[in-house]
């Protein structure tokens, strides 16, 4: 018997709601699927863009917001990459340059692939990537 896999959903842990959507929602495309019933000041967010789908979810409990994000839990988020495949990464480059964000240009990795790194409101890492032979 095999097991029917239809998708995958990583959830990421977020500080700012609105920054966080800010940039998955108004800079890279995705849309929202549904939330925890607040809008920008929704606690979970799920959101989809091009059958990719990613959940958000905020670092802190309502009424307890910090004013900046704790060490102990964003420490590690520039370790967590999404890897998203795309057929020209320069393009990818060339849009979020033109939406206002400073970037290196794509590279191609010693295993071959062309890849343009990202970091979101959070530290995690993006990587939009294609075969550099494609």
């Amino acid at each position: 018997m095999n097991i029917d896999i239809q998708g995958m959903t990583p959830l990421l842990s977020v500080f700012d709601m609105a920054a966080s959507l800010r940039f998955y929602r108004d800079i890279l495309g995705f849309e929202t699927v549904a939330d925890s019933g607040n809008g920008e000041d929704s606690s979970w967010v799920w959101l989809r863009w091009q059958g990719v789908d990613l959940m958000l979810n905020d670092q802190y409990e309502p009424g307890h917001v910090l004013t900046a994000p704790p060490t102990e839990r964003t420490r590690w988020h520039h370790d967590t990459c999404l890897y998203f495949g795309c057929p020209d990464p320069d393009v990818v480059y060339e849009y979020l340059k033109s939406k206002g964000m400073d970037l290196k240009p794509p590279e191609i990795a010693h295993y071959g692939m062309k890849q343009l790194y990202v970091n979101d409101p959070d530290n995690y890492n993006l990587c939009f990537q294609c075969r550099a032979d494609a």
